[in-house]
C-alpha cells in the first residue's frame, strides 16, 4: 500500500488519499493514541467534509473507524455533526463505493452510520451497538456483555452488517484491495477489466458433475460458480449471514459480474426474510455500479412459516423483487435445477426484465413439486394412484421445456457450454443501456 499525504485534521479524524493495488481511495480514519474516541463537533465536520470531498472527486470512500460515542461536553452540537456526515454518507450512496473498516468499539449514534455504507470490514475484537450492555441490561432486565451484543459473532450471522472479516487494519485494508478490483470508481465508469488467461471456451462440465442424482441432494453451489468463473476465483460477501443465498463477485471473460445464487446447503436453498435482504442489497448494489449480475437458481420457494409472515416475508420479499425489477445492469439467469412458484420469479425470471434466461436439462421449472401438486389436485385418488400421477407430473411438467415453449426460458444449454455462453452473453450484453423516466427516487419496500 503507498499513501499521498492530503491533508490532516487532528486530533481524531485524519484524511488521506490511500492507493490500494493501484486504486486510489479516500481514506477517513478516526482513531486516538489514548484510546477509542468520543467525537466532537469538528470531528463530525471533517468526516462530512472528507466523505464530500470523495464523492466529488468520483473516487471510492474508505472508513476506518472505532469510537465511544458523541462527546458530552459538546452537547447537542457533536450529535449534529456526525448527522452531517450521515447526510454526507447518503448523498455518496450510489455515486461512489463506500466501505468501512470497524478497528474497535463503535457504539451509540455514530453507529449508524455503518448501516449506511456498501461494505463493512470487521476487525477481529471490534462491536458495535446502538444502545449499550448497561442500558439493555437496565430496559430487559437481562445481563449482557458488550461482545454477545454487537461483537462479530452478532453482526456476522445475525444482522448481516459484517460483510468481510480481517485480522487487523491493515489485512482490511489488503481486502478491500481485492474487491476494488470488481468495482469502478464511480457511477460514471465501469468496474475495470479482471486480467484472466482462462479461455472463454473452455469445457465447464465439471460444474454439471456437481449436481447431485437425486433430486433432494444438496452441493455448495459456490463450487458451481468456481468451475464457471474465471480460473476459479470467487469473492463472496456476506458469507455468514443468510446462508441459503449466496452473493459474490468473479468475473466471465475479464468482465466483473455480480453473483446471486440460491444455496441448497442451507435451507435447502429457500428464500426467508434474510436471504431477501441480502439479495435485495447486493443487486442495487450491482445495478448502482454498472456490475452485470449472473443469478444461479436452484430453490423450492420461500421458506413457509408463522413466525416468518408475523415478520413481514411479503414486505421483505418484496424487497428483493423490487431490485432485480428496477436494475438496468445486464442480468442473466441460469436455472440449475428447481425453480418453483413466487421464488422463479424473485430469482430473477424473464418475467422481472431478465436480459436472458438459460437453463440446464436438469431444470424443474414448476408452480410447485411434484408431490404437492398432486395431493392438491389428486387428494381422493389411492396412493397408488397418486404415485403415478406423481410421475406423471415430472415427467410432464418438472422439465424445463414447458417454460421455454412459452419463451420463459431463452435457451436449454448443458453445463458443459456453459461458461462459453455466459462469456458470449455478457460481451454482447456490455453496452446494454436503458432510459429511466424521469422521477424524484423510487419507494422500496424496506
Amino acid at each position: 500500500m503507498s499513501v499521498n499525504l492530503r491533508s490532516h485534521s487532528a486530533p481524531v479524524v485524519s484524511t488521506r488519499t490511500v492507493f490500494l493495488d493501484g486504486r486510489r481511495v479516500l481514506f477517513a480514519r478516526i482513531e486516538s493514541p489514548d484510546g477509542p474516541p468520543s467525537l466532537r463537533a469538528a470531528d463530525g465536520t471533517t468526516l462530512a467534509a472528507a466523505v464530500r470531498s470523495a464523492a466529488q472527486q468520483r473516487i471510492p470512500l474508505v472508513l476506518c473507524i472505532e469510537t465511544v460515542g458523541v462527546a458530552a461536553e459538546d452537547g447537542i452540537g457533536a450529535s449534529g455533526a456526525w448527522g452531517s456526515a450521515a447526510r454526507e454518507l447518503s448523498m455518496a450512496s450510489g455515486v461512489i463505493p463506500t466501505l468501512a473498516i470497524v478497528s474497535g468499539p463503535v457504539v451509540s449514534g455514530p453507529a449508524l452510520l455503518l448501516g449506511l455504507v456498501d461494505v463493512v470490514v470487521f476487525t477481529e475484537g471490534a462491536y458495535t451497538f446502538v444502545t449499550g450492555p448497561t442500558s439493555v441490561e437496565a430496559y430487559t432486565g437481562v445481563p449482557v456483555t458488550a461482545d454477545e451484543l454487537g461483537g462479530l459473532g452478532s453482526h456476522l450471522r445475525s444482522t448481516g452488517l459484517a460483510s468481510l472479516v480481517a485480522e487487523d487494519v491493515d489485512d482490511a485494508l489488503d481486502v478491500i484491495g481485492e474487491l476494488l478490483a470488481y468495482l469502478p470508481d464511480s457511477v460514471e465508469s465501469l468496474p475495470p477489466e479482471v486480467p484472466t488467461n482462462d479461455p472463454v471456451a473452455r469445457d465447464s462440465s465439471e460444474a454439471g458433475e456437481l449436481l447431485p442424482s437425486g433430486a433432494q441432494g444438496s452441493y455448495d453451489v459456490r463450487d458451481v460458480v468456481v468451475a464457471l468463473c474465471d480460473d476459479g476465483e470467487f469473492f463472496e460477501l456476506r458469507a455468514g449471514w443468510a446462508p441459503n443465498l449466496v452473493t459474490g463477485f468473479c468475473s466471465f471473460g475479464g468482465i466483473p459480474t455480480g453473483i446471486v445464487a440460491n444455496q441448497t446447503q442451507a435451507l435447502a436453498g429457500s428464500i426467508d426474510i434474510p436471504a431477501a435482504q441480502k439479495g435485495g442489497r447486493f443487486v442495487g448494489f450491482c445495478d448502482a455500479f454498472n456490475i452485470p449480475l449472473l443469478t444461479l437458481v436452484d430453490t423450492s420457494g420461500f421458506l413457509p412459516g408463522k413466525d416468518l409472515e408475523w415478520r413481514g416475508m411479503i414486505r421483505h420479499g418484496a424487497q428483493m423483487a423490487f431490485a432485480y425489477a428496477r436494475a438496468t445492469v445486464p442480468r442473466i439467469g441460469l436455472i440449475l435445477r428447481k425453480s418453483y412458484g413466487g421464488a422463479y420469479i424473485v430469482m430473477d425470471s424473464k418475467n422481472m426484465g431478465n436480459d436472458l434466461m438459460l437453463a440446464w436439462p436438469s431444470a424443474e421449472v414448476a408452480v410447485m413439486g411434484a408431490k404437492g401438486a398432486v395431493e392438491i389436485l389428486h387428494r381422493t385418488e389411492t396412493p397408488e394412484e397418486r404415485e403415478r400421477l406423481q410421475a406423471d407430473y415430472e415427467a410432464t411438467h418438472l422439465t424445463p421445456y414447458p417454460a421455454a415453449e412459452r419463451q420463459s426460458i431463452n435457451a436449454i444449454i448443458t453445463p458443459a457450454e456453459t461458461r462459453s455462453t455466459v462469456c458470449s452473453a455478457l460481451t454482447m450484453l456490455i453496452t446494454k443501456r436503458e432510459r429511466l423516466r424521469p422521477r424524484r427516487h423510487d419507494n422500496s419496500p424496506l
